[in-house]
């Protein structure tokens, strides 16, 4: 019997668990905003998981805006297994979704500019967002004083 190669695969409702406290972790670093459990269920659907021997590695969701305009959200990779090309493989795959659906441009906000721009993410401007910023940002603890840097890329 072999060993299991990881694989990225959409979410179920058996991993909300995992997820939420995948994400707890970093919440409580301050890296991510936390995510309520409700939250979670009802954005399953955005989720894509790497799995590897039946556990739960990583996490990242993609969050659809406008007809143009989708987030990529929530990635997060356990700790002891951040430098493995986990969190690439997740971005990677909500921009082939993106692709897929047919969306132009993905977004991020985050505090490592560098990872995303190794994926070929450019830094921008949150003015660039509007949608985010009137739907989720105006309402954040952080608004005012936000340190997370808006990276975005154009899909072709």
């Amino acid at each position: 019997m072999g060993v299991e190669v990881g694989l990225v695969r959409k979410a179920k409702i058996k991993d909300a668990p995992e997820i939420f406290k995948i994400l707890q972790e970093y919440a409580l670093k301050g890296v991510l905003l936390p995510r309520s459990m409700h939250s979670i269920y009802e954005n399953l659907r955005d989720f894509f998981i790497y799995e590897e021997n039946g556990e739960i590695l990583g996490i990242c969701s993609l969050h659809i805006y406008w007809e143009d305009l989708a987030e990529i959200k929530s990635l997060a990779v356990k700790p002891e297994f951040s430098g493995r090309g986990i969190g690439r493989k997740l971005v990677e795959e909500c921009v082939r979704e993106a692709k897929e659906l047919g969306i132009r441009r993905v977004f991020a906000l985050t505090y490592v500019p560098e990872f995303f721009e190794k994926i070929g993410f450019r830094v921008s401007e949150k003015s660039e967002f509007p949608q985010k910023v009137w739907a989720e940002c105006v309402h954040c603890i952080k608004f005012n004083d936000c340190k997370e840097i808006p990276v975005s890329m154009e899909i072709k």
